[in-house]
């Protein structure tokens, strides 16, 4: 797994740099020798986030944890990664290489059904991306898909975590 170390608002240490890779090392049986993943460091006044993103196949699995010490961060991300991939290992299938599937833990978590309990049916309106967003805010929601006006694409602007917005815009694949 080739794996890409930023910092932002933060210059990462040679050390810190050396044990994202041997974390991260430990989680390369499961993913084929092309998966690339990228470790993410942001400092802010709240903490330090560490975002921990890995593409294969396909394939995109995140885990963002922060904490007081990045260091700590990057351990909970990585045990966050860890426990995604297991509990959803049946799902993901031949996603993951066949060396993953022997060292499954022997007691793994219970698989949670997915579940749809409403279809919602509705008219995506066109609009621009400010149009979207107050819609979004008016409604309470925190995702809201819309038809822009500019493009005539679907896209789906949403509220982050840090109370900023993005846009998803599907690229074909």
């Amino acid at each position: 797994m080739k794996i890409t170390c930023t910092g932002r608002k933060v210059s990462l240490k040679p050390s810190f740099i050396e044990k994202a890779q041997a974390k991260l090392d430990k989680l390369d049986k499961f993913f084929a020798d092309e998966a690339q993943a990228q470790v993410t460091v942001t400092v802010e006044k709240s903490g330090q986030t560490v975002e921990i993103t890995v593409r294969d196949k396909g394939l995109v699995i995140r885990a963002e944890k922060v904490s007081e010490r990045m260091e700590d961060a990057l351990d909970d991300a990585v045990e966050l990664l860890a426990r995604r991939l297991v509990k959803n290992r049946k799902r993901l299938g031949d996603k993951l290489t066949r060396a993953a599937a022997v060292d499954w833990p022997a007691e793994p978590e219970p698989e949670e059904a997915y579940d749809v309990i409403r279809e919602k049916r509705f008219i995506v309106k066109p609009c621009t991306t400010e149009e979207a967003i107050l819609q979004m805010n008016l409604l309470g929601h925190s995702f809201y898909l819309y038809r822009n006006m500019d493009d005539d694409q679907i896209q789906v602007v949403y509220r982050r975590a840090n109370g900023t917005y993005g846009v998803l815009i599907p690229e074909d694949y």
